[in-house]
């Protein structure tokens, strides 16, 4: 704009900065008004810098879009006809050309023109490099600014790449740019009102608020001429029929104001307008321009007859033409001929062109998408479907020759299913085995004696690698090779090559290392046999894949190298890799599935169909894939049983199962509460390895998932697990190898054998057993440190024992267990007990305090009176601690019966110091039925349901009790591969107790309410220790179960009284005393109910139970024994020959009838030979 001439430098009242400015701003300017050539003159450069073009890696999204009510697409991108395939970040100059607006941008009136990039379309880039989405903007990048004129034809929109869907050549304005503050909206609309003329410069105004102005007043750029015939939003009301045409501006301003739809930094000049310039002539004048070149101005050509700019492809056009498909007979990749095998697959003419092996996906775009940017619903809609949102459509493309030969089934496209199923039940724990399944020939462990987090294993060899690198035996245990790297060098990816030879599998390895290095050792020279240095460049090496006879290294960069096989059939260092490819960065996880290679960062799963032939496009989907409430992707495998399933392990212990045909998330189940490391599938099973150092084995077959074993593996988290699809092969053997952060090495038995043999004598129990039903009666109660005589003064209360003993119908077993039978809040008491030190020979009757024999005498006395006289009691079991007291009875027909009885107890008060809190544990075996009774005193606290989920924990998992030495015993009279020390390892478990468990979320007087409207299942809903059952997997009594709870809250009430607590605290009512058991069925129980007994603010519970013992014919167990060893000799036999089967097909190449042929020439070599000598 001018300055009227009283803006001036000499007689401005400005400050000294602002007048600088404005000598600035006016040294560009025409002096006298518009110029007057038609001809557009030499272009001078903007004194503002251009950033350099960057490269746009986002998909581009369709362009035939009509405008939605009425307004125009934000930030319309360009559509260049010739290169429908290609974006760029920085739109290319157009005339006009916008000029950096003075107020923001001030350099010296004589700076030299800076030279300017050329943003070009990159002919020369590579197909298969796909540009890293990490530079990606987030924001539009505008071209640079420089003057010129503006021909007579209709304005052309500024256009920003990759933003929002395209519109097609129509007429409609350019969109607004994105919201700006409440006040320039304001000024918008007070622009809208008045004509279209920049108002004078304000020089004391500030230059935001300035340049915001000026922008308002922009013109309306459009795109063809067709655009004319719409009105722009930003002038009047379509109604108003006297803007049909374009607005002609009678004058111009010196000042060229700002051009409204693109950066704020950009202002628009404009002058006489010449004819109109074709786009194609416009491109390539700016082109020589740019290069320093300034030619005569074209001859105008009419505007209707100049065609609207064709819409730009969605994406690159579906390759399905120039796929070519596999040999129908072979499914892998060809393999060049074994020494000795003919095979019947084509013979590979040179190492770089190698015979494609995929026929599957519909990739969308060459460019990965950028990470930041996903879509909630991870894409998991039918593209091709109408009802499909626009920006999804495929565009139609002309059927090429192969078309007809490809299935619909080989291109997946995500289809719509509607919610994924997420399943909040966790796995079911109730019949963990927790043996750790040690391998049975060989060596279990190898203790590496260095930090190492990467391994690899083949076979009989597994090698760790860090800044050594050592293969060891599995054998035996020795170590076979070890090299130390460089200085300042470590190794960081390891995987075994392939070979040309099947019988040589294992005996190669290519090492990556961080500075971008690739080595390739040889096993059995224990030497170096080549390397690849900067085969990174200098990015560290992330990833090493074995994908048939290829191999496949990923760096941080998100590099992508295939290196296919030479002439000699195997990858080979002394050439480059056969294709480059380019990945997101950010890797977390990948694995290989099938064809195609599986990454994930972060949550972002992305599907690539990287080949050495580079005919396939690389990308499946054009967006990733996010499965819905669950964390980074940490792991993920496949299970044989499940064919078409690709499971991903996450790092909130959630497992989500993707469709491999149609890509599409099928459900994510809650399987722990700890993160997964790694996962692995062995035959029918998943293995799946937490950060506790603990490896789970699931049945996915049922629903919910069964937990079949669980172990502590290692000290510290498990970092990998690896199913060796080899060792079948090569030992006869299917063994799992896990590495842990304690350095050690572990190989697993992956048919679990000692888990089949005991599962199949449990189930043939019946045909060596024998099974009686015995009666028992357990009750639990928290005294309150009351005594025999207590129960005297209340004529209900002294008629207790008398009507329990006497309805109880003669039991075989009677247990009673107290809680708090000592006051537990009586200080000095309590600090005798926790410093005096007891006498290490004294007898059970001098370690028992008066309290605990008075009960017990009491007892003994109650059954002597109230039981028939011809059924005699025994004691058979007294333990007590701090307050707990347990006592056992049982009649003297089945004392003789009785064997292997001892007890242990638990202290979980003052971190496991202090009795006060805690546990007494009472086994035995009743025939060969092992049975065993907890009596248990939890942390207290309405708040302290966790303390009390420690408490169980450690309970269940101590493994104080004597252990089992026979084997044959372990197998026939415990369960879950124990051994006897832990309680979760006998058969018929009951627990009772003071459990403390409280309930949550409501108030004292909505509980006290709900009783006395005997509304008891809203408050079961809410007990803490129900609820920890079915959210909580990890809960220990998860196992365990328990009778319908009808009776009211057991606690806490006014000692002598009905009334729930009144004093201070007002605690609030809660079923803290429980009876539970656990059995697989073998226990029944019969009644659960309360006693109204006031001497104490519990109330006691009891239950009729009826337990089912067993005893064992040894000769008919014996058969037993024989058939089960028989049947897993045919389960392995079947196992082996269709893991062999799938590594010869789908790990080495093979065709079936070739991995036939060898399976059984190498069984008739192994029927003479040892495993050390394969």
């Amino acid at each position: 704009m001018e300055s009227n001439g009283q803006n001036g430098p000499d007689d401005s009242s400005l400050r000294p900065v602002s007048s600088l400015r404005s000598h600035f701003e006016n040294m560009n300017k025409p002096k006298d008004g518009p110029a007057a050539a038609p001809a557009p003159p030499s272009r001078n450069q903007s004194p503002s810098p251009k950033p350099p073009p960057v490269p746009d890696t986002r998909p581009s999204r369709s362009v035939n879009l009509p405008p939605e009510n009425g307004r125009p697409k934000p930030n319309v991108a360009l559509n260049v006809p010739s290169h429908p395939s290609v974006q760029i970040a920085n739109p290319p100059p157009i005339s006009p050309r916008p000029i950096k607006p003075p107020a923001v941008l001030i350099e010296p009136p004589q700076s030299p023109p800076k030279p300017r990039p050329i943003s070009t379309l990159q002919h020369d880039t590579s197909a298969h490099l796909v540009p890293d989405p990490s530079k990606s903007p987030n924001t539009p990048v505008t071209s640079s600014p420089r003057s010129f004129k503006i021909p007579t034809r209709p304005n052309t929109p500024i256009l920003e790449p990759g933003r929002s869907p395209r519109l097609a050549a129509s007429a409609q304005p350019p969109s607004p740019p994105p919201p700006r503050r409440s006040a320039e909206l304001r000024r918008e609309r007070e622009a809208r009102a008045s004509p279209p003329i920049p108002p004078p410069v304000n020089r004391a105004e500030k230059p935001a608020n300035r340049l915001s102005r000026l922008i308002d007043n922009a013109p309306k750029l459009e795109l063809t001429p067709q655009i004319a015939e719409q009105r722009s939003p930003f002038n009047s009301p379509p109604s108003s029929p006297e803007n049909d045409d374009p607005p002609v501006l009678p004058t111009r301003p010196a000042r060229p104001p700002p051009q409204k739809g693109v950066s704020r930094s950009n202002t628009l000049p404009r002058g006489f307008e010449p004819p109109p310039i074709h786009h194609t002539v416009a491109n390539i004048r700016r082109d020589h321009e740019v290069n320093g070149s300034v030619r005569s101005p074209i001859s105008p050509q009419p505007v209707d007859d100049r065609p609207a700019l064709p819409a730009r492809p969605q994406t690159i056009p579906d390759p399905a033409s120039a796929r070519i498909t596999a040999t129908p007979a072979i499914k892998p990749p060809p393999r060049p001929p074994r020494p000795g095998i003919t095979t019947a697959s084509v013979t590979i003419d040179s190492p770089v062109s190698s015979q494609p092996k995929r026929v599957v996906s519909t990739p969308t775009s060459q460019y990965a998408p950028p990470p930041s940017h996903t879509h909630g619903r991870s894409l998991t809609i039918d593209r091709g479907s109408e009802r499909a949102p626009g920006e999804f459509h495929i565009p139609t493309r002309r059927q090429g020759p192969s078309d007809a030969d490809s299935h619909p089934s080989d291109s997946p496209h995500p289809t719509s299913t509607g919610q994924v199923e997420i399943v909040s039940q966790f796995p079911d724990s109730t019949r963990i085995n927790r043996r750790p399944p040690f391998i049975k020939q060989g060596v279990h462990e190898i203790y590496t004696k260095y930090d190492t987090r990467i391994f690899d294993v083949c076979g009989q060899y597994v090698c760790t690698t860090g800044h050594l690198t050592r293969v060891w035996s599995l054998l035996d245990g020795e170590l076979v090779m070890s090299f130390a790297h460089e200085e300042g060098t470590k190794a960081t990816a390891v995987a075994f090559k392939p070979t040309a030879d099947v019988q040589e599998e294992g005996t190669r390895l290519w090492i990556g290392n961080n500075i971008g290095e690739i080595i390739e050792a040889d096993i059995a020279s224990q030497s170096i046999i080549g390397n690849k240095t900067n085969a990174h460049g200098r990015y560290e090496i992330t990833k090493i894949y074995r994908h048939y006879n290829e191999m496949w290294t990923l760096d941080e960069g998100g590099t992508l190298h295939v290196w296919g096989p030479d002439s000699d059939g195997a990858p080979n260092l002394g050439s480059n890799p056969h294709q480059t490819y380019r990945l997101p960065k950010g890797h977390t996880f990948s694995m290989i599935v099938g064809d195609e290679l599986w990454h994930a960062a972060g949550k972002e799963i992305r599907i690539f169909t990287p080949t050495t032939g580079g005919r396939n496009q690389l990308q499946v989907l054009m967006r990733p894939l996010v499965s819905e409430g669950a964390g980074d992707v940490t792991s993920g495998t496949l299970l044989k049983s499940q064919p078409g399933k690709v499971f991903l392990g996450h790092s909130d212990g959630k497992v989500s199962i993707y469709s491999q045909k149609d890509l599409t998330c099928l459900s994510v189940l809650n399987v722990n509460s700890y993160k997964i490391n790694s996962l692995a599938g062995v035959g029918n099973y998943m293995w799946a390895a937490f950060n506790t150092g603990k490896i789970c084995v699931y049945d996915v077959t049922e629903s919910p998932w069964v937990i079949k074993k669980d172990w502590q593996a290692h000290n510290n988290p498990v970092i990998k697990l690896i199913a060796d699809p080899a060792s079948f092969y090569k030992l006869d053997r299917c063994q799992v190898v896990s590495l842990g952060a304690d350095n050690m090495l572990k190989s697993w038995d992956g048919l679990l054998q000692d888990d089949f043999l005991e599962n199949e004598m449990k189930s043939l129990e019946t045909q060596f057993c024998k099974f009686e039903d015995i009666k028992l009666l357990a009750m639990t109660w928290n005294a309150g440190a009351s005594t025999p005589n207590s129960l005297r003064y209340s004529e209900s209360d002294a008629v207790f024992m008398q009507n329990l003993l006497q309805s109880s119908d003669s039991p075989d077993i009677l247990v009673f267990g107290f809680q708090e039978l000592v006051d537990l809040e009586d200080k000095t008491a309590t600090a005798k007990r926790f410093f005096k030190p007891k006498k290490k020979d004294a007898s059970d009757q001098e370690k028992m305090s008066h309290q605990y024999r008075d009960w017990r005498d009491f007892l003994v006395r109650s059954l002597d009176d109230y039981m028939p006289a011809d059924h005699l009691y025994h004691l058979l079991q007294t333990a007590t601690l701090v307050g707990l007291f347990t006592c056992i009875f049982v009649k003297s027909t089945l004392r003789d019966r009785i064997r292997n009885l001892s007890n242990a107890e638990i202290k979980r008060g003052m971190g496991g110091l202090h009795g006060n809190k805690g546990a007494i544990i009472v086994r035995f075996m009743v025939d060969d039925t092992s049975l065993c009774f907890i009596n248990c005193h939890l942390a207290a606290g309405q708040s302290g349901a966790n303390q009390r989920h420690n408490d169980i924990a450690a309970i269940m998992e101590s493994t104080l009790l004597p252990v089992e030495r026979d084997p044959s015993v372990r197998i026939d009279s415990y369960v879950g591969g124990g051994d006897g020390t832990m309680v979760l390892d006998h058969e018929l478990c009951l627990l009772n107790g003071d459990l403390n468990y409280r309930i949550d979320t409501m108030s004292r007087d909505t509980v006290v309410i709900a009783v006395k409207q005997n509304n008891l299942a809203k408050l079961l809903e809410r007990d803490q220790l129900l609820v920890a059952r079915r959210r909580n997997p990890a809960f220990k009594l998860r196992a365990f179960d328990e009778m319908h709870i009808d009776f009211p809250p057991t606690y806490k009430y006014d000692v002598g009284t009905d009334n729930y607590d009144t004093s201070e605290k007002k605690r609030s009512p809660a079923w803290c005393d429980r009876l539970l058991h656990r059995g697989f069925g073998r226990i029944q129980q019969l009644e659960y109910r309360r006693h109204e007994v006031r001497v104490s603010d519990h109330r006691p519970v009891t239950g009729k139970f009826r337990f089912t013992v067993k005893s064992i014919s040894p000769k008919k167990r014996t058969l037993a024994w024989a058939d089960c060893q028989q049947r897993f000799e045919n389960l392995k036999e079947k196992e082996a020959y269709a893991e062999k089967l799938h590594y010869l097909m789908h790990v080495i190449g093979y065709d079936a009838e070739t991995s036939k042929r060898l399976i059984q020439e190498r069984a008739a070599r192994r029927d003479h030979r040892s495993p050390l000598q394969q």
